[in-house]
């Protein structure tokens, strides 16, 4: 893992102009794990973005790189590098500032310059994402406690010379990056008073990193998680795909949750808490609806499947009637697909992406016994569903049965259902299929309609099934007129020979789908 020479190339030149300059944020943290994880013999991820900071104002970046666009109140500037890498291709280069009251708990009233790295510095989030590289030659490196030195290749932007990095550290961001905590910068109050959207990124972070809440920051989220209600939806829809696209995205609703932010995002869900279910389930509804997400990360399901699993159930607690083994739940995947809609809509997620998980959390209960239900009833699903949502909601039934507490997530029926839809899917062989028709031959051979065209259709399919480069109009015409000269003995043996051939075609294609889904 090294710095990128477009990275290094932007300090450079801003150097030479006689400005400061440092990488600074979450590709540092991003920039610290990759290298610890090379060392320990693993592979370091690239950091998804750089971002650099200056002393430099907007006017004077622009200045030194031409190739930019400025259009925001918070003093960046995008600068085009022309790498052919996407993720390099622009960075973002941000002037040291300081920011005053956030009287909407998400954006500062007033941007301020700030005369210092540290005054930048202490105005961010999190511990681990308030430290800076600086990039020297050795020349110039002075030893200080702030940091730590790293050696580097230069490349090609300091030829013949060696490259430090010093890791600018004025928090313990390293110490915590090492014990896996996410702690605030200063008084987590005063971050959140800040941005309330922080809480929920504390949580993100968290699930994405692996790491564990400090216990004073997770305090003070609990104690002003009503601030939440301040931040757009839409940016917390943005948050909240980012945990539950996560590895631990189980790990992560649940400490949004214990947090009281759950509330906030999702309330629908905190109505399962505590709900028993019936003797086909080991756990309450919350429970059961995190641990069908769970197997969806498992099983790297996408974004739909995994939300549909979160959801799936979250209409059983306003349609439960009994008590016990026995309680009952009906109709609460159709209350459910209402209670999603609205959830979705007020997160502001996209007409298709709301469609596409209300029809995952509508149909999740479908009905299929190998003996009991027949091909007319699973055609009638796939459209009800969509074919382009069939594989989505049998990947929410494997959730749905794990999260119960089932040992196997696919049982033999649910394979016997995938290879029956697999079946139905795939073209028939037909002569519909031939480039000619019963009406061409009629037309060509000048006769009334009668078995013979029937005869003369299944001899051309069977020529066509044997090479498909004969299924053209030409060369069917052609075999029209010689088979039209065969007598109705020798034309109706032909005729029998094909679709026997056809016949083992078929049941060859249908041995080969039970066998890809281990079905008799």
């Amino acid at each position: 893992m090294e710095i990128p020479k477009e990275v290094k190339s932007i300090i450079k030149e801003l150097e030479k102009q006689g400005f400061e300059a440092y990488i600074v944020g979450g590709c540092v943290r991003d920039f610290l794990l990759a290298r610890r994880s090379e060392s320990e013999g693993g592979r370091g991820v690239e950091p998804e973005d750089w971002d650099i900071t200056t002393n430099a104002k907007p006017e004077e970046i622009q200045k030194v790189f031409p190739k930019n666009f400025y259009e925001n109140k918070f003093l960046t500037v995008t600068v085009q590098t022309g790498s052919k890498n996407s993720k390099l291709k622009e960075i973002e280069i941000t002037t040291y500032r300081t920011e005053a009251k956030y009287t909407d708990k998400r954006h500062p009233d007033e941007i301020k310059f700030a005369k210092t790295l540290k005054d930048d510095l202490k105005r961010r989030d999190f511990t681990v994402n308030a430290m800076a590289i600086e990039v020297q030659t050795i020349l110039s490196i002075k030893p200080t406690p702030l940091g730590q030195i790293y050696g580097q290749s230069a490349g090609g932007v300091y030829p013949g010379k060696k490259l430090k990095v010093r890791i600018i550290d004025l928090f313990e961001g390293q110490k915590d990056l090492e014990n896996k905590i996410i702690r605030a910068v200063g008084e987590p109050e005063k971050r959140f008073d800040e941005d309330a959207l922080r809480m929920l990124r504390a949580v993100r972070f968290a699930a994405t990193l692996g790491f564990a809440i400090e216990p004073k920051t997770a305090e003070a989220i609990k104690k002003n998680s009503l601030w939440l209600q301040a931040i757009s939806k839409e940016r917390i829809r943005d948050e909240f795909l980012k945990i539950i696209m996560s590895d631990r995205a189980y790990e992560g609703t649940e400490l949004l949750r214990k947090l009281g932010l759950l509330k906030y995002i999702i309330p629908e869900l905190l109505e399962g808490l505590d709900i028993s279910q019936n003797k086909h389930h080991i756990y309450g509804v919350y429970e059961h609806n995190l641990l069908s997400l769970k197997y969806a990360v498992k099983r790297d399901f996408n974004k739909y499947v995994r939300i549909a699993a979160l959801l799936h159930d979250i209409g059983k607690p306003r349609t439960k009637r009994g008590k016990g083994e026995n309680a009952t739940f009906y109709n609460h995947e159709v209350v459910g697909a209402r209670m999603t809609i609205q959830a979705l809509n007020r997160l502001k997620f996209s007409k298709k992406d709301i469609e596409k998980i209300v029809k995952l959390v509508r149909y999740h209960l479908f009905y299929y016994n190998v003996d009991e239900v027949g091909e007319a009833s699973v055609r009638k699903l796939v459209r009800s569903v969509g074919p382009e949502n069939i594989e989505e909601l049998l990947q929410l039934r494997m959730c749905d049965r794990i999260g119960s507490g089932c040992p196997k997530a696919e049982p033999y029926k649910l394979r016997h259902l995938k290879y029956l839809i697999e079946k139905l899917s795939k073209d028939v062989i037909s002569v519909k299929k031939l480039k000619v028709s019963g009406n061409d031959i009629i037309k060509i051979l000048n006769i009334r309609p009668g078995p013979k065209i029937g005869q003369i259709l299944d001899v051309l399919l069977g020529y066509v099934l044997a090479d498909p480069k004969k299924n053209k109009k030409t060369f069917l015409q052609k075999e029209i007129k010689k088979l039209s000269k065969l007598s109705d003995k020798e034309l109706s043996s032909l005729s029998k020979k094909a679709i026997e051939e056809r016949q083992k075609i078929e049941i060859k294609k249908d041995e080969m789908t039970k066998k890809k889904y281990w079905v008799t």
